[in-house]
Order: C-alpha cells, then structure tokens, then sequence
C-alpha cells in the first residue's frame, strides 16, 4: 500500500509540474497558516476544520485535539485504553474520564462513567467528522452540559453537501491510509446523493486496522492487547423545505465497534486483575428540527432528540470472577429545544440564546459498577450582548435539576440534587486589533449514577469556580503587505471543593483508609498565535503553562495528581496554491515532577506533506505523507501509562470521484 501510494505521488509529480509551468495554480493564498486563532472571543475556543483533520492523519480524534494547548492525552495512540485530558480534569491514569469533561457528537452527549481502568470518554473515528470545536474551561459551556471544569469537546459530522457542492448529482470519495508502525491500515469509503438541492444522503464506512506498536527502543507496546480491527459507520440525510427553505430536517447516525479477545481487564495496562474477552459498541441517533424564518430575527429554533448507547461486554476468560465477568452499558436520551433571538434594546444588540433540555440516562448495573437511572431537566440562557462597536458583555445561566434512582439493592434509593449555575465574560475591542477579555464561570458536577454505592457522595455535588483574563490581537499587513497575525494569551484559576470524585489514602495500622480530597486547586497560562506571509509560508504555535495542588481531607496540600506537564508546540510550513502544503511540527513537553514522582521532558518532531491537485487529470486526489516521531525519540508523556509510538510514517491516497 505505501509503495503504491508513493508510486502514485511521484507518478503524479512530473503533470503536477508542467501544470504549475502553464500557470494552474493560480491565486496565491494570502495570509492563511493551518489553524485560525479565535481572537473574537472570550471564549478559550480551538477549531479544527476538515483540512487540517485530515492533513494529521489521525487514528483517534484524542491524537487529533492534542494539538490544542491545555489538552493533554492519556494513551491516545488506540481507542481503547485512552482518554482526554483538559486544564488537569477528565482522563487520569485510574479513570476513563471525572465527568468535568463533556464530549459532543452532533450535539449528542457521550462519554462513559468512572469506570475503573477501563473507562472512555471518546470512542469514535476522525474520518467521519467535518469539524472539532474545543472549548476550554467553563464559561462557554452553559449552553452544552453542567459540571464542566475541564472543557467540551464538540465535533459535527460530514454532510453530503460537503462532497457534492450542494449540486444535484452523486459524489464518491474513497481513503486508503497506511502506517507503518503497527503496519495499520484504514479504508474510508463515503457516497453523498443529492436527488435535488433541498435533499442529501451520506453514507460512510472505514475500517481500521493496527497490530502491536513499538515504542523508540523497539520495545512492542502492551503487546497483551489484540490488534485493532474497528469499523466505524456514519448515516445521514438532510432537507429543507418551506417558504425561502425555512425548514429543516436532519437525521444522523454514527456507530463505531472494537472486538478484543484475551486482552487484560486494565487496558491501562499498569494492574494484572486478569484478561477478558472485551466488545465495545458505541452508537448515536439524532434527529434534528430547524426553523428559521427569513425576515424574522427573533426565531432560530431547533428541536433535537437523540440518542447514545454506549455498551462494553466483557467475558472473563478464567470463569469466576465478577469484576472481569461484567458488561456495562449506558443509554442517554436527550430532548433539547433551543432559539437563538437576534433583537435591540436601545443601544445593546442582543443574540439571545435560550433553551430546554430533557434528559434521561440508563446504566446497567455491574460487579463494583451500580446500575441506575438518572433523570434530568435543565433550562439555560446565553446573551451576546454587543455594545457598540468596542464591548461585549455576555452573562450566562444555566440550572439543571437531577434525580437518581438505583435498580438493584442496596443501591436503590432515590436521591434528587439541583443547582443553578452561571458565568459572566467581558470583552473591549479597542479597534487597532487588540482586545483585552475576562470571565468568571461557577458549575456544580451533580452526582452521577456511579455514585450510588456511596450514600455521601450521591447527596453532594462537586462545586467549581474558574476565573479567566486575557488579551489577543489580530491585525492584516502586521509587519509587510499581504501578511497576517494574530494571538491569544489566556490565564486561568480554577478550585473544585467538596470533591467526590477523587480520594486520598493513609495508612492506619497497615490497612488503607481511602477519603475524599477536599479541595482542588488549578492555575494556567495558554498561548495561542498564528502568522502567515503572502508567498504563502506561515506558523502556528501554542503553549501551555500549568501548575496545581490538591488538598486531603487532612488539610494537607500537595501537588494535583493530574497535573498536565508545560508544554510547546511549534509548526512551520509552506503552502502553495491550494495545491500543496509542507511542514514542519515541534512539540516539546518539559520536565515534571508530581508527589516525588518525576516524569522526563521530550522533544519529537513530525514532517507533513499535503499534494491535492486543483484541475488536470489529478484533480480531486490528495496524496498525504506524515512521518512522526521523526528521530524515533523514546518517551512516556506525563499521564500516561505506557511508552509513546516510536517512528511512524503515513501514507494517505484520497479521491473523490
């Protein structure tokens, strides 16, 4: 396959020049590096687009987001195992996820409980998806979910207009990939019909393949773990109907699986519990109203039910065992009505978004794993409020109410919380390209399911309080005509009390006492900046400046076991036309050491090239090389539990007919 697509390439390479000679490429793209910098907001948001998913090459989307300061991976390099980790919250070394991390598809919340060394927060795969929304901290996550300290992560899927051009027709799009490390393979195949320009069908299929990866020394990675053979679907149809086509219907589903067979219990791979034969299924329906009347900017309505059925089996292989012989599964049903208003009063311009959520989560009841029901409700209200061209005030509400009731005994009780929850963030453009923002945002994590078993933590949610100050800048022609720059510079302090989802442990008369923390403290800089040259050379940086403490039930403080090490990454690169794309990626994590345990810093480096032809007999083809870990450089990154992937190199043949 490699050989082939190289073949392909350099095949490619000699038409690719003389129609550079006869002037096809044509406009020059003037100031555009990979990654946009949201200097817009106060919001810390990150948004990677369909080039740049698909320039990186990424086997889970947890390698894809790890490129966006403050996210950090656990395990990234397989689905199963990993998880993902902002500003020191969501995936940990025990866990799958602490609930302070909301994960999105298509508006769909998903994500798993505090499954012990199995949990997952994000099971899915990148080559079903358009786009990839990070948000960072809280307060822009009011109107998605509460109990977020960390983030959310929210990603659309692709739509058939995407392949099609909104034109009436067929288009089919089809992805070979390989890689050498693991020796993986993966084939995407995606077929868009548009019958007529109100109506479009999608439906995609990959399949990925991985055997066991090697580390910088050689060294097999978990080699106890089966190979990866995942297929992954995604359905969708869309229409829009009425007067100015004011309606609009949207259907989507996605369903990603993972068979594994004598594979340990703890695919974090640091506890010997046993091995199990393990099945992962992971899908999600949504079905989605929208009604935009033209001429009328108070009704931006949307109306979304939906549905996530998350379901691991798992089948000692050694009978006897409960803990092993355990399937879980988590059902959530969703119904969300939410109008964005557009209006004046006086001189604020307000766009208004206000809205209604219905939510019902099922888990099955398992060994150390208590099964339940979790009833919700929750109305919120989010208001850009723009005054004049310089301020931008925008409060936030949300109040969400919860009622858990256990299925089996002793777990079966009925315990309700509730809360109200909020944010305020401020933003002065002073219209030279500088702005100066700041926010303060409070949530509570209510308890979830997995907290039935303890009757003190199943009445107390955890409390969370961030505030945030920055400034960006953004100007065209900066330093010389055609070129662009812009940056963001966030700094952040976040304390999560009456903590429940993590605990301390003391020794008394050689037996552990396990108690909650009391408090969690967290503080961080992130740098984001962007700059591009007319010729079409850029840069993309960021940086990440973290440091944390947590304190036991004891009063006594210590560093935040989740502490994420400061970490740079830096890309130069090329772009010519829209035909190619060249570059260069450093990214270096520093040195660590947390409660005496010290983890090393490193620096790998990883080449990209992008050849996607805009006319000739290679149009629509993209050839896509990617060496990682160029240097082959051996690492664990912080957090982690095993070794990073030594030397990998990509090859990627699309084309889309």
């Amino acid at each position: 396959m490699g050989t082939t697509a190289l073949s392909l390439i350099l095949a490619a390479a000699p038409a690719l020049a003389q129609e550079a000679d006869d002037g096809f490429l044509g406009t020059i793209s003037l100031g555009k590096s990979k990654r946009e910098v949201a200097t817009d907001t106060a919001t810390a948001v990150t948004e990677i687009d369909s080039r740049e998913i698909a320039d990186r090459q990424a086997g889970t989307m947890a390698e894809l987001i790890d490129s966006v300061p403050g996210v950090t991976l656990v395990n990234g390099a397989t689905a199963q195992g990993s998880g993902i980790n902002i500003r020191g919250y969501g995936a940990n070394s025990t866990y799958g996820t602490d609930q302070k991390v909301l994960i999105q598809v298509d508006g769909v919340t998903r994500g798993s409980e505090e499954l012990y060394r199995i949990g997952n927060q994000l099971f899915t795969d990148p080559a079903l998806y358009k786009e990839v929304e990070v948000i960072r901290g809280t307060v822009g996550s009011f109107e998605y979910g509460s109990g977020v300290v960390g983030g959310v992560v929210r990603l659309e899927t692709k739509d058939a207009s995407d392949f099609t051009g909104s034109t009436p027709g067929f288009a089919y799009r089809q992805t070979f990939e390989f890689q050498s490390n693991g020796a993986g393979l993966t084939a995407s195949s995606i077929l868009a019909w548009q019958p007529t320009e109100k109506l479009e069908f999608l439906l995609s299929h990959t399949r990925r393949t991985l055997g066991t990866q090697s580390d910088g020394d050689g060294n097999l990675i978990n080699p106890a773990a089966n190979d990866v053979d995942d297929p992954s679907w995604l359905a969708k149809a869309r229409l829009t109907f009425g007067d100015n086509d004011e309606h609009s219907l949207t259907a989507s589903y996605t369903s990603t699986e993972s068979t594994e067979y004598d594979v340990p219990y703890d695919s974090f791979g640091t506890t010997t519990f046993g091995n199990v034969d393990r099945e992962v299924n992971s899908e999600t329906f949504m079905l989605r109203y929208g009604y935009n009347p033209l001429g009328n900017d108070l009704i931006d309505l949307t109306a979304q039910l939906s549905y996530a059925n998350e379901e691991i089996i798992q089948t000692a292989v050694i009978p006897g065992n409960p803990l092993l012989d355990a399937d879980h599964q988590y059902e959530t049903t969703t119904l969300t009505l939410k109008n964005r208003a557009r209006f004046d009063t006086g001189a604020l311009g307000h766009s208004l978004v206000t809205g209604v959520e219905l939510i019902n989560r099922k888990r099955l009841n398992a060994s150390s794993a208590p099964g339940g029901e979790d009833d919700r409700w929750a109305v919120f209200a989010v208001d850009e409020i723009q005054i004049g061209e310089a301020w931008t005030v925008t409060p936030a509400l949300r109040y969400e109410s919860s009622t858990i009731q256990g299925s089996t005994a002793p777990n079966d009780g009925r315990y309700s919380n509730d809360a109200l929850m909020g944010g305020l963030s401020l933003r002065y453009a002073f219209g030279n390209g500088w702005s100066v923002f700041g926010s303060a945002a409070y949530t509570e994590v209510l308890p979830p399911i997995d907290d039935l078993d303890n009757i003190a933590r199943v009445t107390q949610s955890e409390k969370s309080r961030t505030y945030e100050i920055g400034a960006a800048y953004e100007r065209r022609d900066a330093f010389r005509a055609g070129d662009s720059l812009s940056f963001k510079i966030n700094a952040y302090d976040t304390k999560l009390w009456d903590v429940t989802s993590f605990v301390s442990t003391t020794i008394v008369g050689g037996i552990p006492v396990f108690t909650d923390l009391d408090e969690i403290n967290t503080q961080g800089i992130e740098i984001e900046a962007s700059y591009a040259l007319e010729n079409g050379l850029y840069m993309d940086a960021n940086l990440n400046i973290a440091d944390g403490s947590e304190t036991t039930a004891a009063q006594i403080e210590q560093d935040w076991r989740n502490l994420a090490a400061n970490s740079a990454r830096l890309t130069l690169g090329k772009k010519i036309g829209e035909t190619y794309d060249f570059s260069w990626e450093a990214v270096a994590a520093d040195d660590i050491t947390v409660n005496g345990v010290r983890s090393s810093g490193y620096v790998t480096n990883n080449l990209r090239a992008t050849i996607a032809p805009q006319s000739g007999v290679w149009a629509g083809t993209e050839f896509r090389i990617g060496v990682e870990n160029l240097f082959d450089k051996q690492y664990q990154p912080h957090l982690s539990t095993r070794a990073a992937t030594g030397r990998n190199v990509k090859l990627t043949l699309a084309k889309t007919f």
